[in-house]
């Protein structure tokens, strides 16, 4: 079992910056893949990022990559997303998951958090 607690959200004006933060408590850590996904109200869950086991690897979908930055400390157990440049559209409640590999698909994630709101507004 891994447990994953999301932090980092909040209200922000468009243009401003948030780094998001997952703690992870369990198993090793250091064994999984890590990502993140969003979801807005009435939207289906959006891929945004993920990293490999050991952060070798990382891999963003084209509607946020240049803006998002996907991290991690295995030492501490924690990943983190960093997104500049946040609109209005980024509005979402974001959450990380677990998985054996890296992967877009949220079917791949054995484990998830329970997220973080970001809110951004224009």
């Amino acid at each position: 079992q891994v447990q994953l607690v999301e932090s980092g959200g909040g209200l922000v004006q468009a243009g401003g910056s948030l780094r998001l933060s997952c703690a992870a408590s369990g198993r090793a850590f250091s064994r999984y893949a890590m990502g993140w996904f969003r979801q807005a109200p009435g939207k289906e869950r959006e891929f945004v990022a993920t990293i490999s086991a050991y952060g070798g690897h990382t891999y963003y979908p084209a509607s946020t990559k240049g803006r998002f930055t996907i991290s991690r400390d295995n030492a501490n157990s924690t990943v983190y997303l960093q997104i500049d440049g946040l609109n209005p559209e980024d509005t979402a409640r974001y959450y990380c998951a677990a998985a054996d590999i890296m992967s877009q698909d949220g079917s791949e994630y054995e484990y998830w958090g329970q997220g973080t709101q970001v809110t951004v507004s224009s």
